[in-house]
C-alpha cells in the first residue's frame, strides 16, 4: 500500500516581537563573531496603517558617533543577535540623521504617559509590540501591562498578567520634533471607541483623574455608558462626578438606572445633595428610592431587640439551662448567652447555646465564653451590620454603646428580611 505523501507544514511568514527583546541586542555584520555594536533604538516612519521600521539606531557613548543601519541592510533577527549586511562603503555605517516623520521607539515611546484625546492620563507605555512580515517590521501595539516591565528586566519567560495592548491606530501620529519636549503620548480615541471600552475600565481611568480632566472624560460618554460607568466607580469618584452634573444631564443618566442602583449611588452622597437629586426623578421612583434610603439609614439602635439573655461569668451552666427552660422566651432570644461584668451591662464575652448544652453543669460561663465579642456600635447603619453578618456568619450580633454596655441584639433574619424587600423593590 502506497503511503500518502504528507507535505511539511509551511512556517508562517510572520512573527510578533517585543521591542524590549530587541533592545541591547548585538548587531553583527554577517557572522556572530563580527559584532559591530548593540541595538540602542529602532527608527520608524509614520505611515498608514502602521509605522514601518526604517533602520537600527546604535549609540556608543564616550563621544563616539552614532551609527544608523538602514532596514534594507537587515538580514534577519535571531534570538541572540540581529544580523546585518556589512557597511559600504567604509568601515562604519553613517551617523543617525533625523528625518521628518520618523520616531524612535525607546526615546519617544517607552515609559511615556498615554493620554486620551483630551489630554487625560490613562496608562504608561511599558513595551512596544512589533510585527515582522516579509522583510518588513511594523509597529502594531503599545503594551501598558506590567509584563512589559518584566521583559525589560530580562525576565521575558515570566508572564505575570495578561498583556494589555492598545492598537497603534488609536495612537496619534508623532514625529521626533513633536515628542522631544514632552513625556506624553496621545490617543486618538473617539466617542464611539469610548463606548466600546468596558465600564469598569472607564471607571478605573476616572478614579485616576481629577477636576476638569475627570469631568471632560465623563461628559464624552452617552447617558447609558455614563450610568454603567458610574455604577462601577468608587464612592469618592461617584460623588465628584455627580457634583458637577447639570440637572438635565443628571436626569438622563439616572433614567438608565434601576431604583436599587440609584440607592447604592445616592447612599454615598451628602444629605442636601441627595434631596435635590431625588426631585429630578419621576415621583414613583423618588418615593421608592426614599423608602430604601430611609431604611438603610436606620441605625443599630433602631433595629435592635431588647430580648436577649445576659449573665455574669460566674454563673454555672446548670443555672443558665434551668433559667432558659423555665422562661417563656422566644427561641430566637436564646441563640447566644452574653456574658457581662458585675455591673450587669459591660459586655465581656459570648457563649453559643450549643456549647452550653454540651458542657458540664458545674462549668461557668467564664470557662466557656469567647472574647472579645464582635459587636455593632449603636450608630452603625443597616449596611454596616449587613456586612458584619456576611463576614462573620453569626445568627445575631449584640449592639453596644461607647462604654461597651450591651443595649440589645440585631438578628440576622430581621436584617435579611429588609434586604430581600429592597432587592425586590
Amino acid at each position: 500500500m502506497v503511503q500518502p505523501v504528507v507535505s511539511p507544514q509551511k512556517a508562517p511568514d510572520y512573527r510578533f516581537l517585543f521591542f524590549s527583546e530587541l533592545l541591547k541586542m548585538p548587531a553583527c555584520a554577517g557572522k556572530i563573531t563580527d559584532r559591530i555594536g548593540r541595538l540602542s533604538d529602532l527608527a520608524f516612519m509614520l505611515k498608514e496603517p502602521y509605522p514601518e521600521a526604517v533602520g537600527i539606531f546604535m549609540e556608543f557613548g564616550w563621544g563616539k558617533p552614532t551609527q544608523f543601519i538602514p532596514w534594507e541592510r537587515v538580514i534577519k533577527i535571531e534570538e541572540d543577535a540581529v544580523f546585518v549586511k556589512p557597511p559600504e562603503p567604509g568601515p562604519t555605517y553613517p551617523p543617525f540623521v533625523d528625518q521628518p516623520g520618523w520616531i524612535l521607539v525607546d526615546q519617544h515611546l517607552m515609559g511615556r504617559t498615554i493620554l486620551d484625546m483630551d489630554g487625560r492620563r490613562t496608562e504608561v507605555v511599558n513595551d512596544v509590540h512589533l510585527l515582522e512580515t516579509k522583510g518588513h517590521l511594523l509597529l502594531v501595539h503599545v503594551d501598558t501591562s506590567f509584563n512589559g516591565i518584566v521583559r525589560r528586566w530580562g525576565l521575558g519567560g515570566l508572564r505575570w498578567i495578561d498583556d494589555h495592548f492598545i492598537s497603534w491606530k488609536y495612537v496619534q501620529p508623532l514625529s521626533v520634533e513633536d515628542v522631544v519636549t514632552t513625556d506624553k503620548v496621545s490617543l486618538s480615541v473617539t466617542r464611539r471607541q469610548l463606548r466600546e471600552l468596558p465600564s469598569e475600565d472607564l471607571a478605573d481611568v476616572l478614579e485616576e483623574l481629577s477636576g476638569a480632566e475627570q469631568q471632560a472624560l465623563f461628559s464624552a460618554l452617552d447617558s447609558e455608558k455614563a450610568a454603567q460607568t458610574l455604577i462601577e466607580a468608587e464612592p469618592r469618584a461617584q460623588r465628584q462626578l455627580i457634583a458637577t452634573l447639570r440637572k438635565e444631564r443628571a436626569r438622563n443618566i439616572f433614567s438608565e438606572l434601576s431604583v436599587a442602583q440609584l440607592a447604592d449611588i445616592f447612599s454615598v452622597l451628602p444629605h442636601d445633595h441627595k434631596t435635590e437629586l431625588i426631585e429630578l426623578l419621576p415621583p414613583e421612583s423618588g418615593r421608592r428610592l426614599q423608602a430604601i434610603l430611609s431604611e438603610r439609614e436606620a441605625t443599630a439602635r433602631a433595629l435592635m431587640s431588647p430580648d436577649f439573655i445576659a449573665a455574669q461569668k460566674e454563673a454555672t451552666v446548670g443555672s443558665i439551662i434551668h433559667q432558659i427552660r423555665t422562661s417563656n422566651r422566644e427561641r430566637e432570644a436564646i441563640t447566644y448567652i452574653y456574658v457581662v461584668a458585675i455591673d450587669g451591662q459591660t459586655l465581656l464575652g459570648v457563649v453559643d447555646l450549643r456549647e452550653l448544652m454540651l458542657a458540664r453543669d458545674t462549668a461557668t460561663l467564664g470557662d466557656l465564653m469567647h472574647s472579645p465579642v464582635v459587636a455593632a456600635e449603636e450608630d452603625d447603619l443597616r449596611d454596616d451590620i449587613t456586612e458584619m453578618f456576611a463576614k462573620y456568619h453569626y445568627r445575631m450580633i449584640p449592639v453596644v454603646n461607647a462604654q461597651d454596655h450591651i443595649l440589645g441584639v440585631v438578628r440576622y433574619n430581621e436584617i435579611m428580611k429588609g434586604l430581600v424587600t429592597r432587592i425586590k423593590d
